[in-house]
């Protein structure tokens, strides 16, 4: 779903991928975040290495725990496959020492703990998109 609102100047903007086993999530995310974003939505991380192989995203934000595979290890496999591609991982787990560890295995630009608000993940996301070094919005 393309947002005629979102990038600049003309530019079409990154798709942001939302990656959750859990339905309802997903969609919750998906209401708050779709009015500012292009969004694509997975429910496993099988199907969001599908999506990424043919739609290029500027950010892709995945759930930590989910069937079949974790979110850390698909996002520090896409840290490999998708360089450009900006990682936040989301985690109901409050362990610093798994958080420091994610952050640095994955090159997260994010982690957030759970529950996860839409505005809370909209402004990590907007960060994610920032160039390095880019100067701060006004």
């Amino acid at each position: 779903m393309v947002n005629p609102n979102a990038g600049t100047a003309g530019k079409a903007p990154s798709a942001v991928l939302l990656v959750d086993d859990e339905a309802a999530l997903l969609q919750s995310l998906r209401l708050g975040l779709e009015w500012e974003f292009d969004l694509d939505l997975a429910s496993s991380a099988a199907e969001a290495e599908l999506l990424m192989a043919t739609r290029s995203s500027g950010v892709v934000v995945c759930d930590h725990l989910m069937p079949g595979e974790e979110g850390l290890q698909f996002l520090s496999r896409a840290s490999e496959r998708f360089p450009r591609t900006a990682r936040i991982l989301i985690t109901g787990y409050m362990n610093p020492e798994l958080l420091s560890r994610s952050v640095a295995r994955a090159r997260l630009s994010a982690c957030i703990l759970k529950p996860v608000r839409a505005a809370e993940l909209a402004t990590a996301i907007r960060a994610a998109m920032k160039p390095v070094g880019a100067p701060p919005a006004p």
